[in-house]
């Protein structure tokens, strides 16, 4: 990875144009813990600041002007950072962060664009910061070599949780059971952290997006959704799997995931260079709204039902998002681009072509989730087109979601994540 960063550097440089300005990008500082005294969250630098020195410095400062080049500013280590934490001094090629006021001072009248976390004392350009910031979000959209090998790490030490899992669904296993079981392989196989809070929702909570598991026992019949990623120097990934607590599908729950098995293979085959992610969003609603038309759940013209947006009350979210350095990483739309969408299909996080070594999740899911199927509006607007009385029945079903992580090549694409076994 350390051999990267030159190249790094030098794309971003480019990239953002600097005219007469010099840019500062902050790591930020430690979070104090509400109530804990001198204890703070784990640091974990700004992405901005870690993409261009993979470093997790609290405080430091890399700076660049196009005339001079990069400068890197440490802060000094204290007794108590050396004591408490174990810090070392810092190392060869980095400058003492009170030098930057001097550095600062004979750039002066030149205008400034800060980017990572904010700097105490420095007053940048909002406007031109902003336009900098997005050309080098997208400047790094395209993973590199030792981007994508992290990548592969964080998959390989995930795919070790997964079996885990797999093998613990169960009647009477508890959700916080799989979580701690998983998370601990994830470690055992080279993990840093999980790359986001662990999902694992059993029944009902499959239906729930972002559900923090409890103590909460899967039931005969019942499927448990597990959505999670282990992270290695801070690049990770983003999977989910959803399993029949009894261990084999059977009636509706084995045509609901069929269908979402189908989506996922559809969205999947569509990602190539130049493919707009709103396009690979709409096949997978196509796949679902077929789907779900042949069960019943939806009445009319598969074409028509997507375009009306009727499948939304069962894929009410994105069919993916960037992950890598972070599980939303560098996503959002084209610099300078109005927004895009297509007839019933939002966009959601990525309004973008795929260009090679964009490594996007793909996750389409069907989900029956009360707050959605009771809502007034909604039974208005698709009282024709939707059985609500079937939807109602499936409730306790929970939702069905799959998710693999794409890299797109220059011949394609490559699902990083496909030795995991749906």
């Amino acid at each position: 990875m350390e051999s990267c960063l030159p190249s790094r550097r030098d794309r971003i440089a480019r990239a953002i144009g600097l005219e007469n300005e010099v840019l500062l990008v902050g790591a930020g500082e430690p979070i104090g813990i509400p109530g804990g005294a001198d204890q703070c969250y784990r640091f974990l630098a700004h992405p901005e600041y870690f993409y261009l020195t993979d470093r997790e410095i609290p405080g430091a400062v890399l700076a660049f002007d196009p005339d001079a080049g990069w400068t890197h500013f440490v802060p000094d280590v204290t007794e108590r950072e050396r004591v408490w934490e174990g810090r070392t001094d810092p190392e060869p090629g980095t400058e003492p962060l009170p030098s930057l006021v001097a550095w600062i001072a004979g750039r002066r009248g030149r205008g400034i664009v800060a980017l990572g976390s904010a700097i105490p004392g420095i007053r940048p350009d909002p406007a031109r910061t902003e336009e900098i910031r997005a050309r080098f979000t997208h400047a790094r959209r395209p993973k590199d070599e030792g981007e994508i090998g992290r990548i592969r790490s964080a998959v390989t030490a995930t795919a070790a949780g997964y079996r885990r899992a797999a093998a613990l669904v169960s009647p009477g296993v508890s959700e916080r059971e799989i979580e701690v079981e998983m998370e601990a392989e994830f470690f055992r196989h080279g993990a840093d952290r999980t790359c986001y809070d662990t999902i694992v929702g059993a029944g009902t909570n499959a239906a729930v997006f972002h559900f923090t598991p409890g103590d909460r026992r899967a039931g005969a019949g019942e499927v448990v959704l597990i959505d999670a990623g282990a992270e290695v120097r801070r690049y990770g990934c983003d999977v989910t799997r959803t399993y029949p607590a009894d261990g084999g599908w059977s009636g509706a729950a084995r045509e609901l995931r069929a269908i979402v098995e189908r989506s996922l293979d559809r969205a999947i085959a569509a990602c190539a260079p130049g493919v707009e992610m709103v396009d690979v969003h709409r096949e997978a609603s196509l796949e679902i709204a077929a789907g779900l038309a042949a069960l019943g759940l939806l009445r009319g013209n598969v074409e028509e039902l997507v375009e009306r947006g009727a499948h939304g009350v069962f894929f009410p979210h994105g069919v993916g998002h960037m992950v890598g350095l972070g599980v939303r990483d560098a996503s959002g739309r084209l610099p300078g681009r109005a927004p895009r969408g297509a007839p019933g299909v939002r966009v959601y996080g990525s309004d973008l072509p795929l260009e090679p070594g964009y490594v996007m999740t793909i996750e389409p899911g069907v989900y029956f989730v009360p707050a959605i199927l009771r809502d007034r509006r909604r039974r208005q607007q698709f009282g024709d087109v939707v059985n609500w009385d079937l939807a109602e029945s499936l409730i306790p079903l929970g939702g069905i979601r799959l998710e693999d992580d794409v890299l797109v090549t220059a011949a394609g694409r490559e699902n990083l994540t496909a030795a995991i076994p749906r």
